[in-house]
């Protein structure tokens, strides 16, 4: 039985490189810090077709497997109403937590625009979209169990707050 822990944000906000610095720590010892796009799972194989749906559900289970023995930290952009309702959570998950990340506007069009063109994130639609969907985790940041803003804060420091938060519900 595992705990797990989602860390949940639009994309440019930083969870991916949390979750790197998160590996590379010694802060959560009993964590695997894992994020949906390091599952081998490419959403468009699901976009537009009727399983759309259970992208999220193979990630989630994805990385729940990935974890083995320990508990999982899932770095994604599903916030918990979404998750919650569409997401089949593995029966080894005993509980499960949110911590909701954001950061200024200005801050993701920076990072977004510096991401390889690749990634299809640099348009002004995408951003927008982004920046969107930012301002909602904003406006419910009391409705996740944990909730940071890293704009002026450094990835050391949003690590540390996030490992005691997580250390704190062991």
């Amino acid at each position: 039985m595992k705990k797990l822990v989602v860390l949940s944000a639009a994309c440019g906000v930083g969870k991916s490189t949390v979750k790197e610095a998160l590996n590379e720590s010694s802060l959560l010892d009993n964590y695997s810090c894992i994020d949906t796009d390091e599952v081998g799972i490419n959403w468009w194989d699901y976009a537009g077709t009727e399983n759309e749906a259970k992208f999220s559900d193979d990630c989630l289970a994805e990385a729940v497997r990935m974890s083995a023995d320990k508990n999982l930290l899932f770095a994604t952009c599903m916030n918990p109403y979404d998750f919650y309702g569409a997401v089949h959570i593995p029966e080894n998950i005993t509980s499960t937590f949110f911590i909701g990340l954001t950061c200024s506007d200005e801050e993701i069009t920076r990072r977004l625009k510096a991401r390889p063109e690749e990634r299809m994130c640099g348009s002004d639609e995408f951003i927008a979209g982004q920046i969107q969907y930012n301002n909602w985790f904003k406006k419910n940041a009391g409705k996740f169990q944990f909730y940071i803003d890293n704009t002026d804060k450094t990835v050391k420091e949003t690590v540390t707050e996030i490992a005691a938060f997580i250390n704190s519900i062991a």
